[in-house]
Order: C-alpha cells, then structure tokens, then sequence
C-alpha cells in the first residue's frame, strides 16, 4: 500500500478510517511540536499502535502503509491533563453540591459522569484525576472500566473513589442532630478505621487516596486541621506500599504543613499557603494544585461580576498565595477543580494561571509533563518522547504565546487512535 496523506481539511471525514487501522503507522506532521517541555519547530511525531516511536526530525524511514497527516498551522502536544476533576458532580449553579449528593441518584450521576467524560477528551483533556466522587460511592470505577472498555468515550482516569475525611467533619449536614444524612466522603475514626478504609478503598480499585486535611469543622464553621499528622501519615504508608499516592485537600497553613509532614504528594488549593508553607512544600518536594478556577467560579456564582465589580478579596488572597507558591519555587500542577464549573471548560484554569502570572509556556508544562511527573505517571503520559503512549492533540496556533489556543482542538489521538469529532 502507498503513503496516505491526509490534509488538515480531510481530518475530519477520515479519522474514522484511520481510527481502526490499529497496526498501521501513523505520522503526524505540524507546523511545531510540543514536547511537554519545549517547543520544537522541525519535528514529525511518528505513532505506531499505541505508542510514539519517532519523534523529531525527519530522519527515519517509514512503511510503506503509513498514513501521513498534514496538520499544517497546528501545533502538537501531548494529551492535556486534567489534574482535579470531579467528573460526578456537575457546576453548582445548576444544582447545589448538598442536592447533588443528596436528591440525584446513582443513575444519574454515572449517565451525567459519561457525558462529562466525554466532553473532557473532546476538550483535548486525555488523562483526568478524578478526586472524589461526592457521595457516589464507587461509580468512579465504573466510569473507568467503561472508558478503558470503549463502551463510552472519555479520557483516562485516575481515580480516587470516596475519600477520606474526619468523622462528623463534612457534609452534608442536617439541621437535626438525630438525622444521619449519606455522606459525600468516607468517615473515618481513629487509627484501625483508617487502615480499614485506605485498604478498602485499594481493594475497590483506588489509584490515589485522597483526605481532607481540614475542612469547615470549627466552632463558627471556619476551617480547621481534622487528622493529625500520625492519622495522615498511616494512610501515606498503606497508599505508598500499593504504589499509590495521598494527596490532601488543605487550605489552612495548619492543615497544609500536617499533610507535608505526612507524606501527602500534592496540595488541593492551598487558599492560605503562607511563605513558610511554600518553603516547606519546596523542601519535601510536594506539589501544589491551587484550582483557581474553582474560586473564581463560585465568587461568580454567589453575584461576581468579573470584569466589571472589583475582584472579591478571596481572588485577591488567591492571586498573593499563587505569587507566594511561584516565588517559593513549588512545582505547580493544572487542575481547576472541574465539576464546580462545566465539564469541556478545563481551559479555564490554564487560562487563569496566566492571568495570575505564568507564562503560557509554563502552564503547557503544568497541564503535561509536570503533571504527568507529580502524579507518578511521568514513565507513561505527558511528554511527546519514544516509548510513551500515544495521548496527543492537535490545536490550530502556537499555545506558547496565546494559552487561550488550547480552545481550538482540532485532532485528539488517545492511545494511537484518532479519535472522529464528537
């Protein structure tokens, strides 16, 4: 068979052929080529079945059978990677979180889960870690095992399941203290509870263990630490022998340095990281997920007019600690927080990291191989290198100097398969 090339403008009518010829070559040929790193301008991305085997410039020889696409204009760059998601749960100005969890069944939430799955890789996001699924139990594991199954279309996920968060510390909550209500997190007591629940959750097919190091638990409901460091660091030592991360959502100093010290890998918001915080997160080489996106979503939801009122002091806080995490030198994750806002609209947080000061080169970094290496995934996804599965997009422009090009997808390759529009 000869060399098929396939023009920018036949993409979309061949992707379908070209996504069952699973054995065959495939070249991709930009105007420039990320690498999850750098960008390069003379680079050809060679994939063959669902691994990169070439990638550089055109100094190799191909088959005869391989299907050559011309992405003229476009830059490549690895799958993005979607670093806090929550793909249960839908934007809270539709319905508040507490009825989510309360007033939506299972059934509704794994049908709406497939169809956020969906939206997210169309958006060009091909790995999300998905933190919680808020009251759903396992439905997470579901989701995946249909994604990996092709039963649906969706990203890969890696997955936290229920959560871990103090007994009585989290919601919803009633207004009777007789009245239990169902959880959107597993409850936990004492140190057997916590081996219990980390190894459960394992068992039941967590890839990440998350816990809420502190929460709205005070005495006037402002939040407060709620494990101590000894409690955070038994569920570190269960997830690290499975190979498994603990990752904490934690937003007061206190709650931050008791994860820290822990053993957590990552950071969730850090809304009130100070500059010794930073230092220390620097130190132990734990990496920080601010999720501006999540904030800047919910002031507008509660009345925020942005662009037109003066930004609420809790953006402005949030601008000084995201300065304070950047000048600490803290490896800086992408995840907004997806769920809070509409699934398909993960840009939104890389947009915002440029607005609060990087640069959009960096923020390219954050969303591939920065992620991709704080996650513990950085040997399988996040970089344009030889050996690693064939995740990769496609967007019309040069993200590096306009972030706001990460919008224009126009091809989204998961494991070596072009994937037809959505």
């Amino acid at each position: 068979m000869s060399k098929k090339i396939v023009s920018g403008f036949m993409l979309a009518v061949l992707l379908p052929t070209l996504a069952v010829a699973a054995d065959n070559s495939i070249l991709l040929k930009p105007d420039r080529v990320f690498d999850g790193v750098n960008m390069h301008s003379d680079w050809v991305v060679l994939v063959k079945n669902n691994k990169i085997v070439e990638a550089g410039a055109m100094r190799f020889k191909l088959s005869a059978d391989t299907q050559i696409v011309e992405l003229k204009g476009m830059t490549l760059l690895p799958g993005l990677i979607e670093g806090h998601s929550h793909l249960l749960l839908h934007p809270y100005n539709e319905v508040s979180w507490d009825d989510q969890v309360l007033k939506e069944s299972r059934a509704e939430r794994a049908i709406r889960g497939a169809n956020h799955a969906k939206a997210t890789l169309a958006a060009g996001f091909t790995t999300v870690r998905d933190l919680g699924t808020e009251g759903a139990e396992y439905d997470d594991v579901g989701l995946k095992r249909a994604i990996e199954k092709g039963v649906i279309s969706g990203p890969r996920m890696i997955i936290a399941t229920k959560a871990l968060v103090a007994k009585g510390a989290y919601g919803p909550k009633s207004v009777n203290p007789d009245v239990d209500l169902p959880q959107g997190a597993a409850e936990v007591a004492g140190l057997d509870q916590i081996s219990q629940e980390v190894r459960s959750q394992i068992g039941k097919g967590a890839d990440v263990i998350k816990v809420y190091a502190d929460y709205r638990a005070g005495r006037d409901g402002e939040s407060v630490p709620i494990f101590s460091v000894e409690e955070m660091s038994l569920m570190a030592k269960i997830a690290n022998s499975g190979k498994r991360q603990l990752v904490a959502h934690a937003s007061t100093p206190e709650g931050m340095l008791r994860a820290i010290e822990a053993g957590a890998s990552t950071i969730e918001h850090g809304d009130s990281g100070t500059a010794d915080v930073f230092k220390r997160m620097k130190e132990k080489g734990v990496a920080l997920c601010p999720t501006l996106a999540a904030g800047d979503a919910i002031e507008q939801y509660r009345g925020w007019k942005k662009g037109v009122n003066p930004e609420p002091a809790r953006i402005l806080a949030k601008r000084q600690t995201f300065a304070l995490a950047m000048k600490a030198g803290v490896s800086i994750c992408m995840g907004g927080d997806v769920g809070v806002y509409a699934h398909g609209d993960n840009a939104r947080e890389m947009e915002l990291m440029v607005d609060y000061g990087m640069s959009a080169i960096e923020v390219l970094r954050a969303a591939t191989s920065v992620n991709a290496s704080a996650f513990g995934y950085g040997d399988k996804i996040g970089r344009v290198a030889p050996g690693l599965l064939a995740d990769l997009i496609a967007v019309e422009g040069d993200p590096s100097t306009d972030i706001k090009i990460v919008r224009k997808v126009k091809l989204v390759m998961k494991d070596g398969k072009l994937l037809p529009s959505f």
